[in-house]
């Protein structure tokens, strides 16, 4: 597979307390398969679609018992110089480089608007093998109160290019605040960043939402529910596909989406 580009999503793991509960979960609503746990490394376990590596869980370190949620992890050819840039772009470091084995370097750091992230500096393990197709990763959001904050820090630390959607008179996306980031050109756009309005709750803190790609968004939705997590926005359709907000049993939130459902027309986009 491809090297991922500097800036470019490549990996998602997550921390569960109960991690026998978390591989039945997304067993049943992504068709994961899991690999063996490696001791080494905290018990690290690698989630499969179709034999390809997709995602990870975990479970806490000891002593440490923070709350179940996934992280998107960043591409970067040297981490500790992408750790200089969160810090000198106003973001902060939750934990310094690391290597993890002849498998990379990690870091997970907190932009200024206060969403949590990583970077990975790939050795052998490279980063996800399969990517938008159904039991895999697809799209991931940062969504903000602080979008100025959120935004200037992106383009500080990444090589990103930027456009706002819903330019000119759009009426799809008026009343939106919603930007794209991209890599080598906005025709390969890697990352979403929303506005959080007042719908949000005001506990409910700046993060990033990643998507993972189902055959049927509803069917996902209805086992998510059945399993015992709970259903936040959606289903909705839209020119990307039908998709929806979800959290799992243990309050990790994420979002699931059929792209072969589509409805709508692309909305317009202006650099930014």
């Amino acid at each position: 597979m491809a090297e991922f580009k500097e800036g470019a999503p490549c990996w998602v793991d997550a921390m569960f307390s109960d991690v026998e509960g978390a591989k039945r979960f997304y067993g049943d609503v992504l068709g994961w398969t899991f690999g063996e746990a490696s001791s080494e490394f905290g018990n690290y376990t690698q989630a499969y679609s179709d034999g390809k590596a997709v995602a990870a869980v975990v479970p806490p370190m000891p002593g440490g018992e923070a709350p179940s949620q996934w992280c998107l992890y960043f591409a970067s050819p040297d981490a500790a110089a992408t750790g200089e840039k969160v810090k000198s772009a106003g973001g902060e470091l939750l934990m310094e480089p690391m290597q993890v084995g002849s498998f990379g370097t990690m870091l997970i750091a907190k932009e200024p608007s206060g969403a949590v992230f990583g970077v990975w500096q790939p050795g052998e393990h490279k980063g996800f093998e399969k990517m938008g197709e159904p039991g895999s990763y697809a799209w991931a959001e940062v969504f903000t109160r602080e979008p100025g904050k959120a935004d200037g820090f992106l383009s500080k630390v990444f090589p990103y290019g930027a456009q706002q959607m819903g330019a000119g008179d759009d009426p799809e996306t008026a009343g939106m605040d919603f930007k794209v980031f991209s890599l080598g050109g906005k025709d390969n756009p890697v990352l979403g960043r929303m506005t959080m309005g007042d719908e949000f709750p005001p506990q409910i803190p700046s993060y990033i939402q990643v998507y993972f790609s189902v055959p049927n968004c509803d069917e996902a939705v209805a086992k998510t529910k059945s399993l015992g997590g709970k259903l936040h926005f959606g289903p909705m359709d839209s020119p990307f596909g039908r998709f929806a907000a979800v959290t799992d049993p243990q309050g990790a939130a994420f979002a699931v989406i059929d792209m072969s459902t589509t409805v709508g027309e692309m909305p317009k986009m202006a650099d930014a």
